[in-house]
């Protein structure tokens, strides 16, 4: 199709394509740019194409479209975290025409700078030739060129994006014009400067004169659904969980995910597009190791290298801890340095006084540290060690400790921290320090360490591996007269598996408490298991002086695991005789846990069944299985190695599924419970408890399909009295409860079985077999229900 229509009359003679060289004018053709009165590299001044399998950055391109009150934006992140990507994608979205200019180590001077800056410029509304003519000479001819092109600039008409690419290689000179150019910005358009590192402008003085919009490495971190783009573009399917962990990995960094993508097909010897181990892929493979060396590491001085190999032993890093590790000074001027210089340093507060390096970065520099001096990483680690430790973390302490091989110390310092962190919601971390001391011999030597871990692998449901641990810390145990604190927490926990029965269970708490200390992190533990094994015995309240105690001394020490379980007992102790005071009780353990994060511990079991059972009581019955399918959750880890508590929770489930008349539920919970009784044969009085339940179980009638009445057991209890004359106050008095009680219970079954009258109720529940057909007392005249609860 031939265009036909006139050609307009150009308003500038530089739009017919006439290019000057010199003082001669030579037409070219009209696809041909305007000429201008200098040379300019072209490639550096058009907008980068987009790449193929690019992954598209929509929000935060939109974030640019909209940011037009910014008349300076600044975008500074390491390598491979896609700026360029990013820019190009907006320019290609953005309303606004783009000038673009990529900058590189040619740009030596202003001159060439401010040449390519007018030649973007003009290429999207035509700059006035006397500003264009002033740039034509070189040497010093900016210094006259510069407050041209920036009237140049302010008088544009039409909104405009300058995008400087590669701007923290400009030099002093040139970030001087930029920020003459910036003054000039008119409204609606805005001057981007992007780089690795933050460009030689007064930023601090900018961000607090006026409007900055600033872009770094967080905001271009990859989202989950970019992520999985990138990968799929690369050819790489993973799951979801390899793909979440991967992103944590490389830390949202684009390049990272792709070099992890690379190295895994490499890895996989054939192009399936199935590859092999990439969560094993660490820093220090030959893509990452590469990357980082021709970008970063090949252009630092020695001095630097070796300080950032060094420093790689700690996880994060601060200048005195630095200064202590290195036998240095003003490691925190080095520290600030390499975060200006985006050597992927993450900093951890505002104050910059952490930092951390990147997971991948690290693990390269950690590589190179052991294979360049392998001999410094147990020296380094010892000095990180001895540096937290004289800041009182025990934890960090610990870890360096590992790390430089100094077992003795790692075992004091375990043993003596393991309790409390287990307590406070934390079992994995210490699950991983055990990780450490899991062979015999180190059990063997360690039988402080050995108790611990004995403990926890108990409470996981771990029975085979919890005597094995229990063992080891019995036969390691000195026999001179040392170790009474070891010894005593040996007791307590042969005590907790209740092998040979209550009466026994019972004398090792007792000797166990005597020898404990009540700063020891296992004495509100002892009292716990000194009260339950009083309940076994049947003496409630003994058991439960005991367990108020042992809550108070849970929370003199800040123990909440022990604190919850302890009050746990006593609502289950209070049930039988004050059903408000076992939901007082219940409702505080039931706090501890929430506020301690302990819910998936098996100590929280108790809690959350009886908390179930509440729910019941106050017919709030989705919420009540919602419940009870939580607790079953943690059954698992409710095993003979602390029968006496697997048996409680299996009790108290049983008697909640009893009320929501689900009997197969209940009989499952009463085989395990059955089960374990089989196991450790001598629980006291639980054995006549499951003997108990298996009687209400049998004693379930069958109801009609989807009949169930939801009743609770104290509703059931009340359901044959209310068919008699009997008020409510006799009622209570009858069931030793107080009238308000009968009321509440009353109301709820009405609600149930959905009637409005004692009488009906009693015919609805004779419907359902929740009733016998005859009481022996006549029935009460039919009365409403406002009248019957005020009865």
């Amino acid at each position: 199709m031939v265009n036909l229509s006139p050609a307009p009359v150009p308003a500038d003679p530089r739009s017919l394509g006439l290019r000057r060289a010199g003082a001669k004018a030579v037409l070219v053709g009209p696809s041909v740019p305007p000429a201008l009165p200098f040379e300019v590299v072209e490639s550096k001044i058009h907008v980068p194409p987009r790449l193929a399998g690019t992954v598209s950055r929509t929000a935060l391109v939109n974030r640019l479209r909209t940011a037009g009150a910014f008349p300076l934006v600044l975008v500074v992140a390491p390598a491979g975290y896609g700026k360029t990507t990013l820019l190009s994608q907006w320019a290609n979205r953005d309303v606004r025409p783009f000038a673009w200019v990529s900058i590189d180590e040619r740009d030596s001077g202003p001159v060439a700078f401010l040449r390519h800056v007018a030649a973007a410029l003009d290429r999207v509304e035509p700059i006035p030739a006397s500003a264009l003519e002033a740039l034509r000479l070189d040497g010093e001819s900016w210094t006259r060129a510069l407050p041209r092109l920036a009237e140049a600039i302010a008088t544009r008409k039409s909104p405009f994006v300058l995008v400087l690419d590669g701007a923290d290689l400009l030099t002093l000179d040139s970030i001087s014009a930029v920020g003459a150019l910036v003054e000039h910005v008119p409204a609606g358009s805005m001057i981007l400067l992007s780089g690795r590192v933050l460009p030689k402008l007064p930023v601090a003085a900018l961000r607090a004169g006026g409007p900055l919009l600033e872009i770094g490495p967080y905001e271009l971190t990859l989202s989950r659904r970019e992520a999985e783009l990138l990968l799929r573009a690369a050819r790489v399917e993973l799951a979801d969980a390899e793909i979440n962990e991967l992103l944590a990995r490389t830390e949202g960094w684009a390049a990272g995910l792709y070099l992890a993508a690379l190295a895994s097909r490499a890895e996989s010897g054939v192009d399936t597009g199935k590859p092999q181990d990439i969560l094993s892929i660490t820093g220090a493979d030959r893509y990452f190791a590469d990357y980082f060396r021709s970008e970063y590491l090949s252009r630092l001085a020695p001095e630097r290298l070796t300080f950032l190999r060094r420093t790689s032993v700690l996880e994060t890093m601060s200048g005195p801890l630095c200064d202590a590790v290195l036998g240095q000074k003003e490691s925190a001027l080095e520290l600030a340095a390499l975060e200006a210089a985006n050597l992927f340093v993450v900093p951890l507060d505002r104050h910059r006084g952490s930092y951390r390096y990147h997971h991948l970065f690290r693990e390269l520099l950690r590589r190179e540290l052991e294979e360049r001096e392998p001999e410094l990483v147990p020296v380094l680690s010892q000095r990180a060690a001895d540096w937290f430790e004289a800041q009182g973390d025990p934890e960090s302490t610990l870890q360096y400790t590992h790390a430089a091989g100094n077992e003795d110390s790692a075992a004091r310092i375990l043993s003596s921290i393991a309790m409390t962190v287990s307590s406070a919601g934390r079992v994995a971390a210490v699950e991983s320090w055990l990780d450490h001391f899991d062979e015999e011999a180190q059990l063997h030597r360690y039988p402080a360490v050995a108790i611990e871990g004995s403990r926890i692998h108990a409470f996981r449901g771990r029975p085979d591996q919890a005597e094995v641990w229990l063992a080891a810390a019995e036969h390691g145990v000195p026999t001179n007269g040392g170790g009474s604190a070891t010894r005593a927490c040996i007791d307590v926990l042969r005590a907790a598996m209740c092998a040979d029965g209550p009466e026994r269970m019972l004398a090792n708490t007792e000797s166990a408490l005597a020898e404990l200390p009540f700063e020891h992190p296992w004495h509100p533990w002892a009292l716990v298991v000194n009260g339950a094994a009083y309940l076994l015995l049947g003496q409630e309240d003994r058991a439960d002086r005991l367990l108020a105690t042992a809550a108070e001394a849970s929370d003199r020490v800040g123990r909440a695991e022990t604190r919850a379980l302890a009050l746990s007992e006593r609502s289950l102790l209070a049930a039988g005789r004050d059903d408000e005071e076992a939901e007082i009780l219940a409702r505080e353990a039931h706090r501890l846990i929430e506020d301690g994060q302990l819910d998936a511990y098996a100590t929280s079991a108790l809690d959350l069944a009886a908390t179930a059972r509440a729910l019941l009581r106050h017919g709030r019955w989705d919420q009540a299985r919602r419940q009870l399918t939580s607790t079953q959750r943690l059954t698992p880890s409710l095993t003979r190695a602390i029968p006496w508590l697997s048996v409680q929770v299996r009790l108290e489930l049983g008697h909640a599924y009893v009320t929501l008349r689900d009997r197969n539920a209940a009989r499952g919970l009463l085989a395990e419970a059955q089960e374990i009784l089989r196991l450790r044969p001598s629980l006291g009085v639980l054995g006549q408890q499951i003997a108990g339940l298996e009687a209400e179980i049998e004693a379930m009638p069958q109801t009609p399909a989807g009949g169930g009445s939801g009743l609770t057991r104290a509703e059931l209890r009340l359901l044959p009295l209310l068919s008699t004359h009997l008020s409510f106050r006799e009622i209570g008095e009858r069931l030793f409860v107080s009238r308000n009680t009968i009321k509440t219970q009353a109301i709820s079954v009405y609600r149930k079985l959905g009637v409005s009258s004692r009488s009906a109720a009693i015919t609805k529940a004779g419907e359902l077999g929740l009733v016998e057909g005859a009481t022996g007392v006549a029935a009460p005249p039919i009365v409403s229900d406002a009248k019957s609860a005020a009865s």
